[in-house]
Formats: structure tokens, C-alpha cells, sequence
């Protein structure tokens, strides 16, 4: 996984609310623990298909890093990230 660039003090900082793609945050908290690993494994994906489509150096894909790395516990996503590239290729069933 690359380095995320650091923040730089000097550029203006627009705030927008922030989504989950899988629905609205809410202020409620989240109570069972699958919401919570859904959000996890959500922004994973979502961060590696959003550097994967505009590069690492795609600011919007911070969103998704940011929220994976508040969500998922560490050993996780090191595991995801071993995993990774490694499915790429399915069978083509035949199915007629």
C-alpha cells in the first residue's frame, strides 16, 4: 500500500459532510459488530478501487483511508493487504 501525502498547512480546507458508501452516517451509534465490519471491509475495497482507478495521489481517496483505518482493526487489513492481487483470476464456469 503506498504513503498517503501529509497534510499541507498551506492549502485552503474545504469541508464536506461525510458519506459512507453504503449509506449516510448517522449520529447514532453502531451496535452490532457486523455494521461495523461491513464499514471496515467497505472502505477497504473503496480506497484500493479509488487509488486503483485515480492513483495514490488522488486527494478524495484519503476519505475511504481514513475511515478503513478508524474502523478496521490493524491485523485485518495487514491481512487483507497479504491478500491482495492474490484472487485475481476466477474460472469461467460453462453453464450450458
Amino acid at each position: 500500500m503506498g504513503a498517503i501525502p501529509e497534510y499541507d498547512p498551506d492549502e485552503p480546507v474545504e469541508t464536506k459532510p461525510f458519506k459512507f458508501v453504503t449509506g449516510e452516517l448517522s449520529l447514532r451509534p453502531l451496535e452490532p459488530k457486523s455494521d461495523v465490519t461491513k464499514h471496515c471491509w467497505q472502505n477497504y475495497v473503496d480506497y484500493h478501487k479509488c487509488v486503483n482507478a485515480k492513483g495514490e495521489d488522488f486527494r478524495p481517496c484519503r476519505q475511504f483511508f481514513h475511515a478503513f483505518r478508524s474502523l478496521c482493526p490493524k491485523p485485518w487489513t495487514d491481512r487483507w493487504d497479504g491478500q491482495r492481487g492474490t484472487y485475481t483470476h476466477f474460472p469461467v464456469l460453462n453453464l450450458r
